[in-house]
């Protein structure tokens, strides 16, 4: 038993959490990189600190700051309340327990209000969603998405997915997409079909073991590329 959530909610996770669940080296943070669907996430403001860029898209960026905190605090306190009622479904490695991981969300978040305004003017976080970016062909290396497509199965149909993985090949090298599992802690139906078409369609798709892990059976990370 997973979560029980019947929309997209603006959870953020840190530096820390990306490079473990992404696999991420160190060249790889020398890379153009999109954050996709990233909401309150300190990832951004993270790497801003260590002289790197990364651009954040997600729509909840053309709502007040104000607003963007309203939710996504309300967000955190909902999913770990649904999280302690349930320890045993949760892998407590990372995080230590629930009131832990509360903590640390909220720490995500105050990292991130903070950036916020200097990098919406810096063009760093920009409001955009999936299937359509604003923006040119190859102009990222490397794509991240974490905690939205094949985790939001329910929510965001198989035609949805094909669209956003094809959008995000035009933008980038290549993506990375974690979790693998669905809210409800199975296996994403949409995994196997797109593995099935990726390849079909030319590209190159495997799944990767990650090394972060707080849903219990977490499978992976989808690494997707294609060919330069």
């Amino acid at each position: 038993m997973g979560l029980a959530l019947d929309r997209v909610v603006s959870i953020g996770r840190s530096l820390t959490e990306y490079a473990a669940m992404f696999r991420l080296t160190p060249p790889d943070l020398e890379d153009r990189i999109l954050g996709v669907a990233d909401g309150p996430a300190s990832f951004n403001a993270e790497l801003r600190a260590l002289d790197r860029r990364v651009v954040s898209i997600d729509p909840i960026y053309d709502l007040p700051l104000i607003e963007i905190e309203r939710q996504s605090r309300a967000a955190i306190d909902e999913v770990v309340r649904q999280m302690a009622a349930r320890p045993e479904n949760w892998q407590w490695s990372w995080h230590r327990s629930p009131e832990a991981l509360r903590r640390h969300r909220h720490r995500v978040l105050d990292r991130f209000t903070d950036d916020f305004e200097a990098g919406r003017k810096d063009g760093r976080y920009v409001a955009a969603a999936l299937p359509e970016l604003p923006f040119p062909e190859r102009a990222f290396d490397l794509a991240l998405c974490s905690h939205f497509l094949l985790l939001y199965a329910g929510q965001l149909d198989y035609r949805f997915h094909v669209d956003s993985l094809r959008e995000l090949l035009r933008v980038a090298h290549e993506v990375r997409i974690y979790p693998t599992l669905t809210l409800e802690a199975e296996p994403s139906p949409h995994l196997e079909p797109l593995l099935r078409d990726l390849r079909a369609a030319g590209f190159d798709a495997e799944v990767l073991p990650s090394e972060y892990q707080l849903q219990r059976g977490e499978s992976g990370m989808l690494r997707v590329w294609r060919h330069r």
